[in-house]
């Protein structure tokens, strides 16, 4: 048994009440799920949903009320015909059920199952490839726990929601957007160093748009949960001799004139990102060998 799966905070992953799920069609599944990183913190079988079939549809009203809930307050709920045209079509969604047994009401009223419905959706991250080889785009990612009382907090959800879309579609390269200020962005720094492509994105519905790109590490995956920071960052990057302010609109254009002069790849530091406030000036870094 690995010794995550022994941690006693995560013994809800042994399947019996909650289990992962894969909500894709028939065309999209992966052919050989999970062969690319040597981690076993998932050995359960997912359910499979399909999108297109009329008698799924319950379990994808259920995804979308969970995810207009969890973006509310950002005013960036998901239209129903994006969820399909951009997300179903092209990739597909991962992410945890819990059987109706052993869901709370506060899950029941969030979710609004249908009464013959078994499993509920309580976690999602949207995954769709890109024409860049071996690249996707992590489109969405959500959990019941933003939006429950502490107390029925299940711990590590978000995060290995995430966990288990990058490791079941075997993900080498992963691109994703955030806002500056969110604190999703701390979360999104566990998965593999951390590239800025954009720093100030007007193309977005909010311009303190963040737009990364990771070599995906599952080596990296366990510091979440031990808390320890990478040890050897200091040792592929150099100080880039500048700082990005994510409050600051022309800090972040002067720093998307640097991305897009080329030549340079840029990253950020994950300890500083998940030990400072949100608004906090960063130090900007390149490799040391200024090379890719």
């Amino acid at each position: 048994m690995s010794e995550l799966l022994s941690n006693p905070k995560l013994q809800w992953m042994s399947g019996e009440y909650l289990r992962p799920y894969v909500y894709v069609r028939n065309e999209n599944r992966i052919p050989d799920p999970g062969k690319k990183f040597s981690v076993d913190w998932f050995p359960i079988q997912p359910m499979f949903k399909n999108p297109l079939a009329m008698d799924e549809v319950d379990f994808a009203d259920q995804i979308l009320r969970l995810e207009s809930r969890a973006f509310a307050a950002t005013n960036m709920p998901m239209p129903r015909w994006v969820f399909y045209d951009c997300a179903i079509m092209p990739g597909f969604v991962a992410g945890y059920a819990i059987h109706r047994s052993k869901a709370s009401k506060e899950m029941l009223d969030l979710l609004q199952p249908m009464a013959t419905t078994e499993w509920l959706p309580i976690s999602l991250f949207i995954i769709i490839p890109t024409m860049a080889p071996k690249e996707w785009v992590a489109h969405n990612l959500c959990s019941v726990n933003s939006l429950l009382p502490a107390e029925q907090s299940i711990y590590g959800l978000g995060f290995l929601t995430k966990a288990f879309g990058l490791w079941y579609a075997n993900v080498e390269v992963l691109c994703g957007v955030t806002q500056w200020a969110s604190p999703a962005v701390r979360l999104h720094t566990h998965y593999g160093d951390f590239e800025v492509l954009t720093a100030y994105t007007p193309v977005h519905s909010y311009a303190r748009t963040l737009t990364y790109r990771m070599v995906t590490d599952s080596k990296e995956w366990k510091r979440f949960f031990s808390r320890e920071q990478a040890p050897d960052f200091t040792a592929k990057y150099q100080d880039a001799g500048f700082q990005v302010d994510p409050k600051n609109d022309e800090s972040l254009k002067a720093f998307q004139r640097k991305l897009e002069a080329g030549g340079v790849r840029y990253y950020l530091n994950a300890t500083q990102i998940r030990t400072e406030p949100l608004d906090s000036a960063l130090q900007v870094y390149k490799r040391t060998s200024n090379k890719g």
